[in-house]
């Protein structure tokens, strides 16, 4: 796939809708740009706590965001209705690159598209481990 093929629905394997706030909103009067790294964490997790199971409050192995990036193509703004489409890009033995895009409600093209990095990390010693079985599973079926 080439790069333009994040900005479209298809290229996503599930979707989250996404409340905008008051305080998204900056200056300028759309959604600030560091606001959307807050959008892929609150989709990625809710993935992995909803298919995965992970236990964000004690599980032995926990994931850390270790590289983000986006590109942003229109400005959305407070109070639209958003939706965030993930899927899996790279997945390692301890890591997994994911692609976010951020929709404005049923559109067809992504406002942003981004990356966002985990390394799965044992919670006791900050130390890289194996994906657990069941987040790997799940972080499969959105390859």
């Amino acid at each position: 796939m080439t790069h333009d093929d994040t900005f479209t629905r298809d290229h996503y394997r599930v979707f989250y809708p996404i409340t905008t706030r008051w305080h998204d909103n900056d200056i300028y009067g759309h959604i600030n740009n560091v606001t959307y790294y807050s959008y892929f964490d609150s989709a990625v997790n809710r993935y992995l706590i909803e298919e995965g199971g992970m236990d964000v409050h004690s599980a032995p192995v926990v994931a850390f965001v270790v590289n983000s990036s986006c590109d942003y193509r229109a400005p959305l703004a407070y109070p639209q209705q958003l939706e965030a489409g993930i899927r899996v890009e790279k997945l390692g033995n301890s890591s997994v690159v994911y692609r976010v895009g951020i929709f404005a409600a049923g559109e067809r093209q992504a406002a942003a598209s981004g990356s966002f990095t985990h390394v799965f990390v044992e919670r006791a010693v900050q130390r890289s481990a194996p994906i657990p079985a069941d987040i790997r599973a799940a972080l499969e079926s959105i390859t």
